[in-house]
């Protein structure tokens, strides 16, 4: 039984044939990313490290999100909503600088 369950993770992963969007990380990422200060982004980004949210994330999206989404056809986790308008130009004007 201790060897059944790492072969039936690994042919899980390996029957899937996709590795999907990672949709929870990529969120993860834009809300680590959000404050407008760099030191707020750097506290925010050492917690998500130190603490292991971003690994969380990762083997949540691979083992169950993104399998879903294989299967379902529809992923679990939404996208986050993408700036429009003013917002996204004041944030590409803000990059540039």
């Amino acid at each position: 039984m201790k060897k059944f369950i790492p072969v039936l993770v690994i042919a899980s992963i390996l029957l899937t044939g996709c590795t999907g969007p990672f949709q929870l990380t990529k969120n993860l990422h834009k809300w680590q990313t959000s404050p407008e200060n760099k030191w707020g982004d750097e506290a925010l980004f050492l917690g998500c490290i130190i603490l292991p949210i971003y690994g969380l994330a990762t083997l949540g999206d691979g083992l169950i999100f993104n399998s879903i989404e294989f299967w379902g056809g529809e992923n679990p986790i939404k996208a986050a909503a993408a700036p429009t308008g003013n917002e996204m130009c004041l944030r590409s004007v803000a990059e540039q600088m």
